[in-house]
């Protein structure tokens, strides 16, 4: 019962609060149990709009930054999606209600099973998950929406180039404690269009390259 209250206090009090106001996203906040999702030592946190530890330094994002990303994006049924970063599979899952099909990769191959069996226990039945260093190959072919949940200190062209024509792209870019989250539009198969929704701070992909900041 407190979870449930925690949830209900959750999408009002913090994902709609934060301007995400889209009512198909906040539907899908409200079906999806977020704490199935969570570690069982962080599940009384499960909605709180903190980010939540996951292994190998990653973490789940605040909800109300996932609420925004999914705003962003402007995903339609149709959609076929790709998620750089499956993590527990929460994100995945909510991508999987509004969108037609997603394929979401992960590095860590410990994050896979547990997330595809979550996923199918939720009634997520479009999404499919598979180990994948992003950082050297993508999955073939081009997709509407991308989303890549972890930053990268610098941008990366090849996720925009997974796009295709009028495709949207979220992703994170720069070095703490304000990366700029980025949305970038497809709009010929030359020309790209950038707007920053808002600033945030969390993990790079991993092996995502590092500059040298004292290197001119």
């Amino acid at each position: 019962m407190e979870l449930e209250i925690a949830h209900g206090q959750m999408v009002r009090q913090q994902v709609r609060a934060a301007e995400v106001l889209d009512t198909h996203i906040l539907e899908v906040f409200s079906e999806i149990a977020r704490h199935e999702f969570v570690p069982e030592r962080f599940r009384e946190l499960a909605y709180a709009d903190m980010r939540i530890p996951l292994p190998h330094g990653e973490c789940m994002m605040m909800p109300s930054e996932e609420g925004h990303l999914l705003q962003a994006l402007d995903i339609r049924p149709s959609d076929r999606i790709l998620e750089i970063g499956t993590g527990s599979g929460y994100l995945t899952a909510c991508l999987g209600r509004l969108g037609g099909q997603v394929t979401s990769v992960d590095i860590h191959a410990d994050f896979i099973k547990p997330a595809q069996e979550l996923l199918l226990d939720a009634g997520i039945g479009n999404a499919t998950v598979s180990c994948m260093d992003a950082m050297q190959e993508l999955p073939a072919g081009e997709f509407d929406v991308i989303a890549v949940t972890g930053s990268l200190p610098v941008y990366d062209d090849r996720f925009a180039r997974s796009l295709g024509i009028g495709g949207r792209l979220f992703v994170i870019v720069g070095f703490g404690p304000a990366m700029e989250a980025l949305v970038i539009t497809r709009v010929t198969e030359t020309e790209f269009r950038t707007v920053s929704v808002f600033e945030t701070d969390i993990p790079p992909l991993h092996n995502a390259p590092t500059p040298d900041p004292f290197r001119f």
